[in-house]
């Protein structure tokens, strides 16, 4: 479960990302705050499971690489392979980190 909230946090990082750039009413910035709230909110619910430096990794990695990709897809940015190939670097990496943590045992009772 740990790692959906990572999941749902990097999504919706992408959404207050382009919010914050291209956010131009009262309405299209609460959209973003509201964005940000679940954004963290996912990140704290994550690290309640697994390491907080795992969980913050994973987050931007995964966050930083869709939207580099949605930058070249749907706003033009400038595409070029070496951007490219460090993408795929950071998708590597982040693949690798998922698979070498171990989740923790919550503890029962606030201890």
């Amino acid at each position: 479960m740990a790692w959906l909230y990572v999941l749902l946090a990097a999504i919706v990082e992408i959404f207050w990302v382009i919010g914050l750039r291209y956010s131009d009413s009262a309405l299209e910035w609460a959209g973003t705050v509201v964005a940000i709230i679940i954004s963290f909110y996912a990140i704290i619910k994550a690290c309640e499971t697994l390491p907080s430096g795992t969980v913050y990794a994973v987050f931007t990695g995964s966050g930083a690489a869709a939207i580099v990709l949605i930058d070249f897809l749907f706003f033009h940015a400038e595409f070029s392979i070496a951007k490219v190939i460090f993408i795929a670097i950071i998708i590597i990496g982040v693949i690798g980190i998922k698979m070498t943590t171990v989740e923790s045992e919550t503890l029962e009772g606030g201890d």
